[in-house]
This record gives structure tokens, sequence and C-alpha cells, in this order.
């Protein structure tokens, strides 16, 4: 149960995400500590003074497209032709598969992105058809590895590189740095880190160690960059400077959106575009699809939400015809409304059920569906995370066996994790902003502090937003009064209740004057 909080009090308990403190750019640790980084750093050196075909092959989500991005910008600085493909969510699947092998014949050398530890069979096609492979990706290791001419993951105990959680376009910038000092070309690693930035923040990776280190270093550069993707999203965006938040919630699931609703490959061009008018067009399309993710994950959500049992430990919703490109933000948004790990899954003409689950609480959903893994086709993830497919005829055994195994774990918590105290409103100062400022960037691995404070009463509740599903609050709890807002929410509340409310602290600028504002998570009445 949460405990009350003061400043102090507080400040220790941010102090403690940070083992090591924080670092800085002098602190990252050098390309040779990983594993093979030096032996394919000496391969595409060669291939380049060879004058050999060069392929890079990413992956459709924003660590990929970021990745694929970073290699292809880099080549293009030191004036090498290199060839680059995304595999499409609906027609290729993920990653280095079986299925684009036509496309890379007459290939060299193949490089891949943000994927690839697990393509143990389309390795061996590489390597039938005389391409020379580089896996570079950050992903677990499968229990058999690929056959590559090098594989750098961190992952892999024989790496000396001394952080777990790094994502692929981080790998990625790492093999430039490593590149940059082969072929000594005077290129700026700033400029590539703000894309890495990025996909730090996109791809959830903890807010630690380097990664803290490399998103606001990236986030400086991302403020002040010229690059004409970014611009024209600031411009878009109507920001000066851009924070981890705008990241997380707004240019990350756009440059997600393409391949989810069509192919990721638009928000490569979108990233590598060569003028602002041509961003302009590019980052239009990139609306265009996110607001068709945003309408077909709402219909989905109220359909999946409709079709769960209520009741049951874990919430596993089978539809058809749903699009499997937001089965995984659905399932999201049906474990916070439920309060239950949720698992989402559309199901194929072929009768193959896939799809995606998202944890709540303390769920260790990767432990919990792991031990269901003989029901299973395809499985991988992680404790938040996790995505599957199964034969039709094994969905009941699989619900069954996810409510059995669920009842015999340990106790599982439904509380917030990131609710780290009761604060009193006569808390809520300035000197609390400040103090939450120092701790910035907030994310994964160091999320929002969010706070509880019992016993407020509302004597506010007014609608906002074009369609009236925001709400505006004034709270008072002992005479002391703040501003609150809840956004998308159908609930209505009646001046005078008295509430236990769960938020976050916010400063809100607005035409020179800043005032505290309570960013309201939940409201439970007492």
């Amino acid at each position: 149960m949460p405990e009350p909080l003061t400043l102090n009090k507080l400040f220790s308990l941010l102090q403690a995400r940070f083992e090591e403190g924080f670092l800085t750019l002098n602190d990252l640790p050098k390309p040779h500590t990983f594993k093979d980084m030096e032996k394919a750093t000496k391969r595409i050196v060669e291939a380049i003074r060879n004058k050999e075909k060069i392929t890079i092959i990413g992956d459709y989500d924003v660590d990929g497209v970021t990745s694929t991005t970073l290699m292809r910008l880099f080549f293009e600085e030191i004036d090498y032709p290199v060839t680059w493909i995304i595999p499409n969510r609906f027609t290729d699947g993920y990653g280095l598969s079986a299925n684009i092998i036509p496309r890379i014949e007459g290939t060299d050398l193949a490089i891949t992105v943000d994927n690839g530890i697990s393509a143990v069979y389309a390795a061996k096609l590489c390597k039938e058809k005389g391409i020379d492979l580089i896996i570079t990706d950050h992903h677990l290791l499968p229990p058999e590895l690929p056959e590559a001419y090098a594989i750098i993951d961190q992952k892999q105990p024989e790496c000396t590189f001394p952080y777990d959680e790094v994502c692929g376009a981080q790998i990625a910038w790492y093999l430039i740095a490593s590149l940059k000092n082969a072929l000594d070309v005077p290129i700026d690693m700033k400029f590539y880190m703000e894309l890495a930035a990025i996909a730090i923040i996109a791809d959830m990776m903890p807010l630690k160690h380097i990664n803290r280190t490399m998103v606001i270093a990236g986030l400086q550069r991302l403020s002040k960059s010229q690059r004409p993707a970014i611009r024209a999203y600031r411009e878009h965006a109507q920001k000066e400077a851009l924070n981890a938040e705008d990241i997380g919630f707004f240019l990350g699931p756009l440059l997600n959106s393409a391949g989810r609703m069509e192919d990721a490959s638009y928000a490569v061009e979108f990233l590598t575009a060569s003028n602002v008018y041509d961003a302009r067009v590019r980052l239009q399309r990139l609306i265009d699809f996110n607001e068709a993710r945003k309408e077909t994950e709402s219909e989905i959500t109220k359909a999946a939400l409709l079709a769960a049992d209520k009741d049951a430990s874990v919430i596993v919703v089978a539809g058809e015809a749903w699009h499997e490109g937001v089965v995984g933000i659905v399932a999201a948004r049906v474990a916070r409304a439920l309060k239950k790990p949720c698992i989402v899954l559309n199901k194929s003409e072929e009768g193959v059920l896939k799809g995606s689950g998202r944890s709540f609480g303390s769920c260790d959903l990767f432990a919990l569906v792991d031990k269901t893994r003989p029901l299973l086709s395809k499985f991988g993830g992680h404790a938040a995370a996790v995505g599957l497919s199964l034969e039709e005829e094994n969905l009941q055994s699989f619900i069954d066996a996810l409510q059995e195994h669920y009842s015999k774990a340990d106790e599982q918590s439904v509380e917030d994790p990131d609710i780290v105290g009761i604060l009193h409103f006569k808390d809520i100062t300035f000197n609390l902003t400040a103090l939450l400022k120092k701790f910035e960037p907030y994310g994964q691995g160091n999320p929002t502090p969010k706070f509880l404070t019992r016993n407020v009463q509302i004597l506010q509740a007014n609608k906002m937003g074009k369609e009236g599903n925001h709400l505006r609050f004034l709270f008072e709890q002992d005479g002391i009064t703040h501003q609150g807002v809840q956004f998308k929410t159908e609930a209505v509340y009646e001046p005078g209740m008295r509430t236990d409310i769960v938020y976050t602290v916010s400063e809100n600028h607005f035409r020179g004057n800043t005032t505290l504002q309570l960013m309201v998570e939940e409201i439970r009445e007492v």
C-alpha cells in the first residue's frame, strides 16, 4: 500500500532508481566491447573497398525504422550506395525471413538491424546463396542461434558490453561509430544520436544508465535539428523544443503507424526527406495513417471490451478481421480498462489465431504465457508484452491453462506500481515540480511518479475539448484547491463528491503564466 510522502522521501525514492548516478557521454562504452563488432566492421570496410553489394534489412516498428534510417544516412554520408528493405508486416512477416530472400539475391553482404537473432532458416538460405550475413539485434537469444558471419547482440553471454537493455538503433549507432573510426571519416556521431534517442524512447528501453544519457543528448539535438523531417514535425506540433513525452506519445506513434497500417518504408522516407517541403508531404501521410490507426483501434477496443469475460483473471479475446497492426495497442487499452492482463487475437482466413498481449500490475505475462508454450505455434516477448500465434482448436485449452497458471502464481498486485506514495495538497508546490525535473526524462524504467491523495472534494467538473470527452476539475482538500485535467473519459462527477485521486503533477505554461496542474489518472469514489 502507498505510504505518506515528504519531498525528502520522494527524492530518496527517485534517486534509488539510478544506482550508477547520472552518466555523461564520456561514460559511453567503446564499440569494441560488443562481441563481433570488430569482425563485422572489418567485413563491411572490406565490402566498401571491393565495391560489393550491401543490403540493409530492418523491421517495421520505430526501432527498426530508425535503425534502417541510421544505416542509410551513414552510407549516404560516405557516398556508398546500399539497398535497404523493411519487410512488410502483412506480406513478409517479421525481419529476416525466407519470404525476403528472393529480394536480396545478388547481395554480397546483408546486414540486419533490430532483427535477425531468431532467423535460423533464413540465415541458412543466405549461406546457400553465397550472401555473407551480419546480424545486429538486441532481442533475447533463441535456443539455436543463426549461422552468420558476425552477430552483434548485447545479450550474448560472451559479449562484454556492460548494458543489457539497449535497443536496435543504439547498436546501429555503435556500428556506425566503429565504421567511422575504421574508415577515418569526419562524421558527427551526435547527428545520429538524435534518431537513436527516438528509438530508445519509442522502444521503451529503461531510461537509466547510457539510455538516459543518449536520450538527453538526442533531445537537445532534436530541439535544434535542421533535419527536414524534424523541422516539419516541430512545425506541425507547434513546438520549439521536443521532450520525451513528445516522442513517446506523438512522434513515435506517427512513425509506427506506417508499418501498422501499410508499409514502414513510408516512415523511413519521411525521416530521410531531403527538404522541408518533401518532409511536410510525407508527414501528412503518416498523420493520415495514424488517424486511420486510431479509428481502427477504437472500433476493435469497443468490440474486445464487449467480448471480454470480466470474471477471468487473464482476459483473452479473439475476433475475425481484426487489424493485426493494432491488436497490441488494443490489448493495452483493455488491460488498463479492466485492470487485468489481456491478450487480443485475430483469426486469419487459415484459422490461425495471431495477436499480442499486455500485462497489468505486477503480472509477468511472458512467464505466464511461457507455461502454455506447447499449445502455441509462435511465441516471444518480455514481462510486459508478448506476441503469439496458435491454432484455433487450441484456444480454449490455452485460456483454461492461463487461468490455472495465474491462480497458482505468487500473489499478483493490481495496484499501479508507479504510485510512489500518498501526497497531501499542501505539498503540491513548485518545489515539488523542481524536484521532479531533476530526474527527467521519464519513461520506461523511470516512470513519471504518480501520487495518491485521499479524501478530496470535487468542487467543479466541467467538460472540455471538441467532443466533450475531457474533464477540467477543481479539487479541494483541507481548504487547499488545485486544478486538474482528465483526458478521454465518459465518467460523470457531481460537485461535492468525495474521492481519492491518482495523478501526476505538471506545470502548465499559458500566456506567460505558470500554474500547477494535476493530470488525473484515476478517480476512486469513497
